[in-house]
């Protein structure tokens, strides 16, 4: 959730709120119906991102139709969407791919590392990045 709510803020600033639909959706449904994680909603509170209004839900087909790009934090997550949606090169990729220069071949999951600041900084990165993008296209 905290790409999500994060690119959601940044295309705002951009002016291209009207033009940006989020989502955000687990693989396994673990976690159907549950808030986000508190480490995730004060991060976003820090920056001044309004962290209300999450559910979590699962990824569903439907969802290759109706998103330009399904953006995953890490492998797993890519092989476990392709397996669920097809292979869609261009439109599902991890969103490291857009900051190759990060350092990171993947977003470390906060929720094992404990570092929401970090996840933050590569969420915000790869958010700006996805908005650059966006405008060029």
């Amino acid at each position: 959730p905290m790409a999500e709510y994060v690119l959601r803020h940044r295309a705002r600033e951009a002016g291209m709120g009207n033009a940006v639909i989020t989502a955000s959706v687990g693989t396994s449904g673990w976690h159907d119906g549950e808030d986000m994680h508190e480490g995730t909603r004060r991060a976003l509170k820090q920056h001044g991102i309004d962290p209300s209004g999450f559910t979590s839900s699962k990824i569903k087909p439907s969802d290759a139709e109706h998103f330009d790009y399904i953006i995953v934090m890490d492998d797993n997550n890519l092989r476990e969407t392709e397996k669920q949606l097809g292979f869609h090169p261009g439109k599902i990729f991890k969103l490291t791919d857009l900051i190759p220069d990060s350092g990171y071949n993947h977003v470390p999951d906060p929720w094992y590392t404990g570092d929401f600041d970090e996840t933050y900084r590569l969420v915000d990165a790869g958010s700006l990045a996805l908005l650059e993008k966006l405008k060029q296209a």
